[in-house]
């Protein structure tokens, strides 16, 4: 599988450039995953469901279905948090995976860039980052920086350096 990465600090917006992509490139025939790396604990269930019930009483994996999708849940019960490539081995093969997070592995990587969170720009320290997308004009540190909100041209830059 194709790798390809979305990364940037807090509300650099990462999250809205993956959405644009992922509607980008799906668009154009491809099939795409997504991977999001959380840093803080997250519940994709609800109090009170039975999947929920299940996993609180000590199940370590709960697998819910239904005829529109189905969901994995697996709790680490303390065990180290996994590796981005112990999760893409988890993924169905597709044509490209959309990262977003995960900024300090080695995949190719853009990073988002707004300059109102007054953040440095994390390009400069690393030679993942292949392009930068920003909302203000920037240096681009001997990479392509494209407009934030140009899902276009971003999507034909991704597409390229995956091959697709």
């Amino acid at each position: 599988m194709r790798i390809y990465g979305v990364v940037g600090w807090k509300n650099a917006g990462k999250t809205g450039l993956m959405e644009r992509l992922v509607t980008e490139i799906a668009a154009r025939g491809h099939s795409v995953s997504t991977v999001k790396h959380a840093h803080h604990s997250f519940d994709v269930d609800h109090p009170g469901k039975d999947s929920y019930r299940h996993r609180k009483a000590g199940a370590t994996e709960v697998l819910l279905s239904s005829r529109n999708r189905w969901a994995l849940m697996h709790e680490t019960r303390g065990a180290p948090e996994q590796t981005l490539e112990e999760l893409l081995g988890m993924l169905a093969p597709v044509d490209l995976v959309l990262v977003e997070g995960y900024k300090r592995d080695t995949h190719p990587k853009v990073e988002a860039f707004r300059a109102e969170t007054g953040n440095a720009l994390i390009a400069p320290d690393d030679p993942t980052i292949r392009a930068i997308a920003a909302d203000c004009a920037i240096e681009g540190h001997g990479r392509p920086v494209f407009d934030l909100n140009d899902t276009l041209a971003i999507a034909d830059f991704i597409l390229a350096e995956v091959g697709l």
